[in-house]
């Protein structure tokens, strides 16, 4: 088995070559570096999600307004009728085109869209363009 130019380094200065750290020496230092490079051995930071629009972290400790249920501290809660309570409790907010869509059929249902316009003066077996009276 062939030596190390270490070791024959060594021999020929008449002293004993250092020997390679055991196993269990190894772990333990491979557990100081990675403890060093991660702060110290402190354990790593919670990676926070970010909270949907509108929601906090409860403060303090609560009874949800809507369902009256109690909420521990840092759950995610949101305004609800009459104060905060969970996310699930509060009513779903409708997107902007949903909002078009309800107030246009409203419109429609109540006849307002129809009402203000003129009554067509189209001919019956004609086109537009003869239906109205020459100038």
């Amino acid at each position: 088995m062939g030596q190390t130019p270490a070791r024959k380094a060594a021999k020929a200065a008449g002293g004993q070559p250092k020997k390679r750290p055991g196993e269990a020496q190894r772990a333990a230092a491979k557990q100081a570096q990675a403890a060093k490079k991660t702060g110290g051995g402190k354990p790593a930071a919670k990676k926070t999600v970010p909270l949907p629009r509108g929601a906090v972290r409860a403060a303090h400790p609560g009874t949800c307004s809507a369902c009256l249920k109690d909420y521990d501290k840092g759950t995610v809660i949101t305004k609800v009728a009459e104060g905060w309570g969970h996310r699930a409790c509060a009513p779903r907010r409708p997107s902007a085109a949903e909002r078009a869509f309800a107030r246009n059929k409203a419109r429609i249902e109540s006849g307002e869209t129809f009402r203000s316009q003129k009554a067509s003066d189209w001919r019956l077996g004609s086109s537009p363009s003869s239906s109205r009276p020459a100038r």
